[in-house]
């Protein structure tokens, strides 16, 4: 069942969605090679439970942390530890949550660190860039299938880069994961219609190769299968009548990531080729 939420509900999604942003922000103002996963979820942790707030994802099916930490070809669901010492030129995905006021936020980012591969930034910009055509498609009276269909016409129009397939968006509320899925790729006219109330988690993963992925013997690290690098971007979002509404938010991460010199931000590609 698809649960449409009142403005008061989006408010207090977007809440929770802006503290998940915080944990991000932090995590991008002090992430650099030398460091490990397990410090930054620390981190991240204390700061949400600081604000009052509880990790969404951390016992959620025996998840063991607050954050997902995925390095280089790990898509998502990395567990963080004291031996995942980022290195310079990986890059990293850090995916978080927070329940608070009876509802969830999510939210995700890409982070390079150091000197990165030009291919593997553009993948980051191809992925991010993805993610905000995708919003715009999430517009009251189109349908789930629209926003799927936007990204894997904007990913798939060049060759090398992969969708995964056995990962999704989702509904966000008072659950992490609420109807409907929201895929990343698919066909126009397609799936539920979009009305107002409905929010939605967009989070494209893309591949620098080939689409398929291996699940690791840790039973929650989702990697891809040819090993090559993958990046995921991730906004909480409300369909509303005048447009679809960010509820998290993206430019509070990058803002604090500019005092860092160990991480890059990443810009939209009609950025980086204006």
């Amino acid at each position: 069942m698809i649960f449409y939420k009142t403005d008061e509900e989006i408010e207090l999604i977007r809440q929770s969605c802006l503290l998940v942003c915080k944990a991000l922000a932090h995590v991008g103002s002090i992430i650099r090679p030398g460091l490990s996963g397990a410090d930054i979820d620390k981190a991240a942790e204390e700061l949400i439970r600081d604000h009052g707030a509880i990790p969404s994802f951390k016992g959620y099916g025996g998840f063991p942390a607050t954050l997902c930490v995925s390095v280089n070809e790990s898509v998502v669901h990395g567990i963080p530890s004291e031996t995942q010492v980022f290195k310079d030129g990986d890059i990293v995905s850090v995916d978080c949550g927070v329940f608070m006021n009876g509802f969830h936020g999510d939210s995700a980012y890409t982070f390079p660190l150091g000197e990165v591969d030009e291919e593997v930034m553009k993948l980051c910009r191809v992925t991010n860039t993805s993610l905000y055509k995708a919003i715009d498609a999430a517009i009251v009276g189109a349908r789930i299938g629209d926003i799927g269909y936007t990204v894997q016409q904007y990913v798939e129009r060049e060759k090398k880069y992969g969708i995964v397939r056995e990962l999704v968006g989702h509904g966000l509320g008072r659950e992490l994961h609420e109807a409907p899925e929201v895929p990343n790729y698919g066909k126009r006219g397609k799936g539920p219609v979009l009305k107002e109330g409905l929010v939605i988690a967009i989070e494209p993963m893309v591949n620098q190769g080939k689409k398929h992925v291996r699940t690791a013997a840790d039973g929650w690290t989702v990697y891809a299968k040819d090993r090559k690098p993958s990046a995921h971007y991730e906004h909480t979002i409300a369909v509303k009548k005048n447009g679809p509404d960010i509820l998290s938010n993206h430019k509070m991460v990058e803002e604090a990531m500019s005092s860092n010199n160990n991480v890059q931000t990443v810009v939209l590609e009609e950025e980086a080729t204006a």
